[in-house]
């Protein structure tokens, strides 16, 4: 099916938060890692969301180039066209954009969009984070007010955080500490700034301990259960429904099912999801490798096994492997078998 329009995207989300799961947002790198998600979430029936980071876009436009928006316009192109060979629905969105990166990275995109509605075609994106996770809040959510209009006259959705995640991501790091939790006055101080969709949508990533890449056990103290108070605390001042912000569950790499799981419960949608994938497709390629070492190097003068070294041969296992680990988030997030188009 094409890449979701704004209303299937909006639908996506809302059928996500009335139905008590989650869509798992995977970040991609190149063409073979864009197929794994896409064959994992058909396996899986399930919609997603497919999304790339400043980091990705620069790898997408090439190593020796630092063209992060046209790396990732050309990510949106190849999607775009692949998708239509799958049965579900995927939406792109462009991750972490802190403040050094809005000039080449999310304002040139939100302006190749404009320029799409113009035309009468739909936004190149379907959302985009800012993250300003390292500036004081108050800049983060002035940042964040001065994009929400753009965005929503695109129809498109804006995604922020609020609060820290620790580890680091694609240059952007923060410690392990009580940073890494967001409390009730810093959502309301959000809801004060950005309103509760009046305004625009827009997907808040609460911070609960949140630490992109994966730890060992005992470094990582997640608390799923604050999002309850968060939402609760919103709901009771401002006389709304239940669970009142649309939330992103950052950092999610080797949480526990019960973490998951409660942090849904609680209001999120959207799961990102880098570390584990990446981890499931480069293990692939290191088993092919080892178990096929003389097949991969022409030793001792011999001509090594072009059906063993053919990049299509290795990669073809590396993306079901990949695809694999799609599908188990799609189960732990509750999208298995839950497309639109099912």
């Amino acid at each position: 099916m094409p890449v979701a329009s704004p209303d299937q995207y909006a639908e996506m989300l809302n059928r996500a938060k009335e139905g008590g799961f989650a869509y798992p947002a995977i970040n991609v790198s190149s063409s073979q890692t864009i197929n794994a998600v896409l064959q994992g979430l058909t396996e899986a029936g399930s919609d997603g969301i497919i999304q790339v980071t400043t980091g990705g876009a620069d790898y997408f436009a090439g190593q020796t180039r630092t063209a992060r928006a046209s790396g990732a316009l050309a990510m949106a192109a190849f999607v775009t066209e692949v998708a239509k060979n799958y049965p579900i629905t995927v939406a792109l969105h462009t991750d972490h954009c802190p403040k050094n990166a809005l000039d080449s990275f999310l304002l040139p995109l939100l302006e190749a969009s404009e320029e799409a509605v113009k035309a009468g075609r739909e936004p190149i994106f379907q959302s985009h984070m800012w993250d300003g996770s390292a500036v004081p809040l108050e800049e983060n959510l002035q940042i964040a007010k001065e994009l929400l209009p753009r965005i929503k006259n695109n129809g498109q959705i804006l995604e922020v955080e609020i609060g820290v995640v620790g580890g680091e991501e694609d240059g952007v790091a923060a410690e392990i500490n009580d940073k890494l939790y967001t409390d009730l006055d810093d959502a309301i101080a959000t809801a004060e700034a950005l309103g509760l969709g009046e305004q625009g949508r827009y997907m808040a990533a609460l911070t609960f301990g949140n630490v992109h890449g994966v730890y060992k056990p005992g470094n990582v103290k997640l608390r799923p259960e604050i999002l309850a108070d968060i939402q609760q605390g919103l709901a009771d001042k401002y006389g709304t429904a239940p669970k009142p912000l649309d939330l992103v569950f950052h950092g999610g790499s080797g949480s526990s099912d019960e973490e998951i799981a409660t942090a849904v419960a609680n209001g999120v949608i959207k799961m990102n999801i880098d570390t584990d994938t990446q981890y499931a497709y480069s293990r692939s390629v290191a088993d092919t490798v080892l178990k096929n070492y003389d097949g991969f190097l022409k030793i001792d003068g011999e001509v090594g096994n072009k059906k063993v070294y053919d990049p299509r041969s290795w990669g073809k296992k590396a993306e079901s492997a990949m695809a694999a680990r799609v599908i188990e988030a799609t189960k732990q997030l509750g999208s298995y078998g839950k497309s639109q188009s099912i």
